[in-house]
């Protein structure tokens, strides 16, 4: 066995062994494995069948991380992704008003246009198109808007008819349960804890069995500690892919946005695990970058059929990797450790929604660490990303973030003469968000 695995994943050419394989998967579930929890958590938003959410996020994650470990050989591992999954509930199903199952249509066309990209080998071009600071802008504003849901889950920002949003009420037990996670986790995170967030879900839970909330705890007693997985027959194969084609005018801008968010998050996390693993050539290139697009396009794919929002890298691998990582082997281990968990899934079900706000916030503030890399001194890309960033909470809508993002991007660089500067693909995505809302004005 020991032989077959090393011919199979290269683990001596790697530099590896199983054993470190195997710490290496662990540790990368253990980073990501809050997102059984959050992920049927955000997804319920949009109307969804509760039921058989956590089995088809963890069959999502494992069918993706089994990709792309046979595709890529790389140990990196994918669930459906924050941010795709805060779109996916809050702007395509709340603030649009697309039926769920029509999203998971948009979701399917959006993973069939990034594989038909990948495979033509364009994506690359069409990500140089994009002006820096707009990608920026768009990443920081997920985080922002991340957090913002996690804030609002909690209590701890409520709605407010003079000032739209204001303070929620601290004293409230569960709150104030919320607010001690938040910072208890990003002190988690700041001594490098492994499985910080997944430690603060838990910590919290258990906390909730003794806040009293109505006439009952927060945390309520679970059925068992192990089970049969739920069945996933509500949301399998229950997408819509006609009404994108049908209501073309109404979900184009979706689609883009979808593809574009879902394009920079992998690739930015593709290339940055793989520079960790050392997976890149001389000139900083990934080899397989190629068929890792396609398994992650494959993959969004498949969780559309399942019924969740696009699947994609996640940059949580970078633990895996920091403990020894090489090879896919790594994520076939995280795989089967996403399997695994589904027979805990009477013990998940109990968590709290306060209990995950401390892993909404978390994954904000990681995302709005790219604002780090802006020129401060450019104001055309200081204002561009502070636009985008700032529309997406304010608006409650990713792709209305990314629309104002284009538009503001060109009108800037036109009027200060750079216009030259400004590739063709900005220009005409720019002219054609600003003939949406003129349109719609019309």
């Amino acid at each position: 066995m020991t032989l077959l695995l090393d011919r199979i994943f290269k683990l001596s050419e790697k530099g590896s062994n199983i054993k470190n394989e195997c710490i290496a998967g662990l540790t990368t579930f253990a980073a990501m494995s809050y997102i059984l929890v959050v992920n049927p958590n955000i997804l319920a938003a949009s109307g969804m069948p509760v039921a058989g959410l956590i089995t088809v996020t963890a069959l999502a994650a494992c069918i993706g991380t089994l990709l792309m470990a046979a595709m890529t050989n790389y140990p990196i591992a994918m669930a459906p992704g924050m941010g795709l999954n805060a779109f996916f509930a809050f702007t395509i199903c709340i603030t649009r008003e697309v039926p769920w199952e029509a999203a998971l249509g948009i979701v399917f066309w959006n993973g069939i246009l990034f594989l038909i990209l990948s495979l033509l080998g364009v994506r690359k071009k069409i990500a140089e198109a994009i002006p820096n600071a707009l990608k920026i802008g768009v990443q920081s504003g997920i985080g922002l808007f991340i957090a913002f849901i996690g804030l609002k889950n909690a209590g701890i920002v409520i709605d407010n008819p003079a000032t739209f949003v204001s303070l929620g009420n601290l004293s409230e037990p569960a709150t104030m349960l919320a607010l001690i996670g938040i910072v208890g986790t990003i002190v988690l995170v700041s001594k490098n804890i492994t499985g910080a967030i997944l430690i603060s879900v838990i910590v919290l839970t258990i906390i909730g069995f003794f806040i009293p909330v109505g006439d009952g705890v927060l945390t309520a007693t679970p059925e068992g500690i192990v089970g049969l997985p739920e069945s996933i027959s509500d949301t399998f194969f229950a997408m819509d892919i006609m009404y994108p084609i049908e209501n073309f005018a109404h979900t184009w801008d979706l689609i883009f946005a979808l593809l574009f968010v879902n394009m920079f998050d992998t690739i930015g996390t593709l290339i940055g695990v793989s520079r960790k693993a050392k997976l890149v050539d001389s000139e900083g290139n990934l080899p397989k970058i190629g068929p890792a697009m396609t398994a992650d396009a494959t993959a969004s794919v498949a969780g559309a059929a399942l019924g969740t929002s696009p699947v994609t890298s996640y940059v949580e691998s970078a633990a895996g990797v920091s403990a020894g990582g090489r090879t896919g082997l790594t994520s076939v281990v995280v795989g089967l450790c996403f399997l695994f968990a589904l027979f805990l899934t009477p013990l998940m079900k109990i968590i709290p929604i306060m209990a995950t706000t401390p892993a909404l916030i978390m994954v904000g503030i990681f995302m709005m660490e790219s604002f780090r890399q802006l020129d401060f001194d450019d104001m055309p890309s200081l204002a561009t990303a502070t636009i985008a960033m700032l529309a997406m909470p304010l608006t409650f809508s990713i792709s209305e973030g990314i629309a104002l993002g284009f538009i503001t991007y060109v009108g800037i660089m036109v009027g200060t003469g750079k216009y030259k500067k400004v590739s063709l693909i900005t220009y005409i995505l720019a002219m054609v968000f600003l003939g949406r809302y003129l349109f719609e004005l019309g």
